[in-house]
């Protein structure tokens, strides 16, 4: 007995536990040996007994996915207690699927006493809580742990959608000719090589444009060029090109948002081939991304509003794949881009030419593909400087313009901004020397209401006009970010330190009453990572705006290990996917307008434990930040 008591000492969480009360639980174990290779559970199936504390030997725990391989594999040797989580959150049943890999011994506390233990100890029953938490912070994990146990082929379809790479899709070989090959010797070639898409070359035989029979008919044909001519002349640009090793949902959102319908493939850093858009989307039957190609092809305001009503159906089915939050924010995000290009060129084709070169970018959580089904318009207009005889005329146009626009996008769904952040607003629609004006005054200013502008116009995005506008303004960005700046930073900072996570003192979590509800905002809590990574990003002049994109750049510069990475890119995306679901559901089953607030008794003792977990992770990264960029401890 005493060998017992003395094991279980230094067994967690037992060891918590007042010797009076071990000495009982040592009374209460049951020695079982196991043979090496002995299956002991399977996953979602065995029901427990109870929990194993090994004492000698070793178990294999893992899933077995649907070719009956392993995945997320753990070893567990002596002193570890298996089965808490599956007896407190799985209906008894073993998490994951358990093999002896040595002759093993085994303590077994039954259930029953086990569950006693985490009703009288609260430390207790909250480290099993804790450990499952962190877990379901792992993606791979949270798949296997809610993998539905009958398969449907449009999940199968999914799963292959999101984890297939471009090498396995099968490529055409690339057809070129030199830039000053006539435009009728061209067409010849492409018609001989039976291809839609021929590439141009300069003298190094460096790809300098494309040609596709969309280009000989609508720049050759209906322009009664000269057949004669050079293909330059007529040739279309940019080249667009992904690596072989990127993923399939990848290049498709690529291509939406590029507006190209093919893509040249790199692979070691040359060329080896090319891939259309109707090739991708025609192996995708199952996929959202027929669905965009149909919101591009819209003609109305009224068929665009059907459109986005369709949404939240799309991310439904998306979460109960399995798909990552991060990728269903990007579907999101490019429906809701194709609708605003769509609004964009309907309202030009009806007012005309715009009389300047211009960008039309989108601010906030849509600037950081973070877009949810609970928005609103974040947008604004920059325009390329013109003579004072026609400023007056230029900046009549777009406003005009942006209010059609913003009108259009109302009748959607994308209510009007409260706070006014839109270009239909005659401070947001500027030149773009008024734009550099505005944030030098942001930045030198520096006071909480200018920072707070700042940070939202930090998160901006390019959608629709000419980029080299939006590339200035970043590089004039670029030059004022190398100034000292330690009083912005320290008000950004303090921004981020103004969401605190909700959680008590006993780590429980804190919410308010609404109607017979408890509940909090879930936009509240994930606010902190954003602001904390903006503040990392912008010390480090990173200018990418999605916040799983920063956290990447942010760890490839050091700046956060690869642990703190992981730790705040999966519990972002945790909550995404949450807040995501609640709004989808809210929309669809309850037929309401989605909101932020998540009622704490919808969620499952697992979903508490990983927020709790979550919150914690939360409240350390603004520690840190509060003394890295405030110098205050304990303001």
């Amino acid at each position: 007995m005493n060998d017992r008591l003395r094991f279980l000492k230094t067994v967690k969480p037992f060891d918590i536990l007042p010797d009076d009360v071990l000495l009982s639980v040592a009374d209460l174990l049951l020695e079982v040996r196991y043979d090496k290779e002995t299956l002991i559970y399977h996953q979602d199936v065995t029901k427990m007994r109870g929990v194993d504390i090994i004492v000698q030997g070793e178990y294999e725990a893992f899933f077995y996915d649907s070719d009956q391989n392993k995945k997320v594999i753990d070893h567990h040797g002596p002193g570890y207690c298996y089965g808490g989580a599956s007896v407190l959150l799985n209906r008894k049943r073993s998490l994951r699927t358990v093999i002896a890999k040595k002759g093993t011994l085994v303590y077994s506390l039954p259930r029953r006493d086990f569950k006693d233990l985490c009703q009288a100890y609260e430390e207790f029953f909250h480290f099993f809580t804790a450990q499952f938490g962190k877990r379901m912070m792992d993606d791979e994990y949270v798949h296997y742990v809610k993998r539905p146990v009958t398969l449907e082929p449009n999940y199968i379809a999914s799963e292959q959608l999101y984890s297939r790479k471009i090498e396995s899709i099968e490529h055409r070989d690339i057809v070129s000719c030199d830039s000053e090959t006539p435009i009728f010797e061209v067409a010849r070639l492409m018609a001989e090589q039976k291809v839609s898409c021929l590439f141009v070359t300069d003298e190094q035989e460096q790809i300098i444009g494309f040609v596709t029979d969309i280009t000989l008919r609508d720049n050759v044909v209906a322009r009664k060029a000269d057949v004669y001519a050079p293909i330059r002349y007529v040739m279309d640009n940019p080249i667009v090109s992904i690596s072989t090793q990127a993923y399939v949902y990848e290049a498709i959102l690529l291509m939406f948002h590029t507006k190209t319908r093919y893509l040249l493939l790199k692979e070691n850093g040359s060329y080896i081939g090319f891939i259309s858009r109707n090739k991708l989307l025609s192996e995708q039957a199952q996929s959202p991304f027929l669905f965009i190609q149909s919101v591009k092809l819209a003609r109305s305001v009224y068929e665009l509003k059907k459109k986005w009503e369709k949404v939240p159906e799309i991310v439904t089915q998306l979460l109960t794949r399995g798909v990552k939050a991060e990728i269903v924010n990007q579907v999101v995000t490019t429906i809701a881009d194709t609708i605003t290009l769509n609004v964009i060129e309907g309202v030009i084709n009806e007012v005309g030419d715009p009389p300047a070169k211009f960008v039309f970018m989108v601010l906030g959580s849509e600037g950081r593909k973070e877009q949810t089904l609970k928005t609103d318009q974040d947008n604004a207009i920059i325009y390329e400087d013109k003579a004072n005889e026609q400023r007056e005329l230029v900046r009549e146009y777009f406003l005009n313009f942006a209010r059609m626009v913003s009108d259009r996008l109302n009748m959607i769904g994308f209510s009007y901004c409260t706070g006014g952040f839109m270009a239909s607003n005659h401070k947001w629609t500027h030149s773009l020397s008024h734009w550099k004006r505005n944030y030098e005054s942001w930045i030198s200013l520096s006071v909480p209401e200018t920072v707070i502008k700042f940070s939202t116009f930090f998160d901006c995005r390019y959608v629709y006009g000419e980029e080299a506008i939006m590339d200035e303004l970043k590089a004039f960005l670029d030059q004022e970010l190398q100034k000292p700046l330690e009083k912005l930073f320290f008000h950004m900072a303090n921004n981020a330190l103004q969401y605190e996570p909700p959680l008590t003192f006993l780590k429980n979590i804190r919410t308010f009453t609404v109607g017979s509800q408890q509940v909090f905002d879930i936009k509240k809590a994930m606010t902190p990572i954003v602001d904390l990574v903006r503040v990392h990003a912008l010390r480090n002049r990173i200018f990418k705006t999605n916040t799983g994109e920063r956290l990447e750049a942010l760890k490839n510069k050091g700046v956060f290990t690869e642990t703190e990475y992981n730790e705040l890119i999966q519990s972002y995306y945790y909550l995404m996917s949450l807040r995501l679901k609640k709004q989808a559901t809210q929309i669809m089953d309850d037929k309401v307008a989605p909101d932020n607030l998540i009622d704490i008794g919808s969620l499952t003792k697992i979903e508490q434990g990983t927020l709790k977990e979550i919150f914690k992770t939360i409240k350390n990264f603004q520690s840190y930040i509060k003394v890295e960029f405030t110098n205050n401890i304990f303001g």
